[in-house]
């Protein structure tokens, strides 16, 4: 399911996080749903685990999963929203496009909030 590009210039935490994290976003990975641990997707990468390690402590930063001793690392429930994330990246993008900056875009989510 997570793969990781030696060739890629992309660091191989990052790697892992992006793809963790699109997953969870589109719904692949549900809430609720257990991680592998950090030793055995490292294992499974042949990464060291600090690799794995960081890019859960990401993952865990954005709210998109949770650790817990003894309870292993799940998908947060914070994701229930995950949908609209997509529609929302999509929106700083064109935003962006079209050279709106960051207070002129938040002038538009504040009219269209409601």
């Amino acid at each position: 399911m997570i793969t990781v590009d030696d060739a890629n210039p992309t660091p191989p935490y990052e790697q892992i996080r992006s793809q963790l994290a699109s997953l969870i976003n589109a719904g692949s990975l549900a809430f609720g749903e257990r991680l592998p641990t950090v030793r055995q997707l490292a294992a499974d990468l042949r990464l060291a685990p600090g690799t794995v390690a960081r890019a859960y402590t990401e993952l865990e930063a954005q709210g998109l999963i949770e650790s817990k001793r003894g309870a292993g690392t799940r998908v947060s429930a914070h994701v229930e929203a995950a949908p609209m994330l997509g529609e929302t990246a999509a929106f700083v993008t064109a935003a962006r496009a079209t050279g709106l900056d960051l207070e002129a875009a938040i002038v538009a989510v504040r009219a269209a909030w409601t």
